[in-house]
This record gives C-alpha cells, sequence and structure tokens, in this order.
C-alpha cells in the first residue's frame, strides 16, 4: 500500500481503540522493550503523548528510562520551519502542550541529536523490512537524518506490520527494530560508508 493510503487506514484503526486498549497496548509495548538489547546507552530520545491522536502511552517507558536512570530527551517542535530541538528531561522541566496538543518542554538544557543513542519514533504504520509511516509532516525525517548513523531507531505500533509500503524509497530513514504488543520486529539497516 501506498504511504498516503495506510496513512488514513490506520488513523482509522486507532480511532477505534478506546482508552482501556491503548493503555493495555501500551503496557504490553513497555514489556516488549525491556528483552532488546538497548539498555547499556546513555542518551534516550522520547516522544510524549498526543492523547486526541490516540497514540501509545509511553508513560510506562518514561517509568523504565528513569528506573534504569538513562538520561531522557524530549522534543519541542517549530511548525513553521518543520524542525524539532530538543531537551534534556530534568525535574525542573515545564512541559506544555502546543497548539497541537503535543506535550513539551518550555525550555531546558539543549542536547544535540548527535548524543542521542536510542530514538523511539512514533508512527502511524510500518513494513516489514522497517519503513515506516507517520503524519507526513517530515519531523522525524529531518530529525533522524541528523543523528549518527549508530543511533538505534525503535518505532511503536500498536499495530503488525504490513507486508510492504510499496512507495518507500531509498532516502527514507528505516527502523532498526518496532515493538508492538505481541512482536518484537528487527530489521537489518545498511548505512553508506
Amino acid at each position: 500500500m501506498l504511504k498516503k493510503e495506510l496513512r488514513s487506514l490506520y488513523k482509522v484503526k486507532r480511532a477505534a481503540l478506546n482508552e482501556e486498549q491503548i493503555d493495555f497496548k501500551s503496557l504490553q509495548i513497555a514489556n516488549q522493550l525491556l528483552r532488546l538489547p538497548i539498555w547499556d546507552y546513555v542518551y534516550y530520545h522520547l516522544f510524549m503523548t498526543i492523547e486526541a491522536q490516540k497514540e501509545i502511552q509511553t508513560e510506562y517507558i518514561l517509568q523504565i528510562l528513569f528506573g534504569k536512570d538513562k538520561e531522557v530527551v524530549l522534543s519541542k517542535s517549530d511548525f513553521k520551519l518543520g524542525t524539532l530541538s530538543h531537551f534534556l528531561l530534568t525535574e525542573n522541566t515545564q512541559l506544555r502542550k502546543n497548539a497541537y496538543d503535543i506535550p513539551e518542554p518550555v525550555d531546558g538544557i539543549e542536547v544535540s541529536e548527535t548524543k542521542l543513542d536510542v530514538v523511539f519514533i512514533p508512527l502511524l504504520a510500518f513494513d516489514t523490512k522497517g519503513n515506516r509511516v507517520g503524519y507526513g509532516k517530515g519531523f522525524y525525517d529531518r530529525f533522524l537524518a541528523k543523528c549518527r548513523p549508530e543511533t538505534l531507531k525503535i518505532g511503536l505500533s500498536l499495530f503488525e506490520a504490513v507486508p510492504e509500503i510499496t512507495d518507500a524509497s531509498a532516502e527514507d530513514i528505516r527502523l532498526n527494530y518496532c515493538i508492538t504488543p505481541e512482536t518484537v520486529y528487527s530489521f537489518v539497516v545498511e548505512t553508506s560508508s
């Protein structure tokens, strides 16, 4: 299927989920993450849940990261430039919802994309090759392009993989892993040298 078709289809599928289903699936995803060999790193980028979009509840992952004493980094969106800036989450970090209902840090200690070891990625759909479909604004494409090639890119999905995203291109940044409530998908991602 095409990205546009998948975007429409999976928005409808997510809208059909109730709060209890999302909460249960989110807890399952957090538990699946514990199976991955990703816990020896320092800097973990996490997105905050847009509840109106019925996204995975990332609070469980946040608890794991804090429990493992990791440095957690959150983003702030610039919709005019289509970019993200990143801030360390500390006990003093103030979060405020932006015009799109995204909880974001007001300010704080800025962190470069090149410091990030692991990035958890929100998405609507993904395929068995590690290609992903987001909301179509390109924020994460631009963000991931600035990360180091070895930064682990982990998609979090409430649904299983589709066979193929037919309009995925060679320029798309693929996932290393995608985690669903039922499955841990691992992808071989070739990096150009």
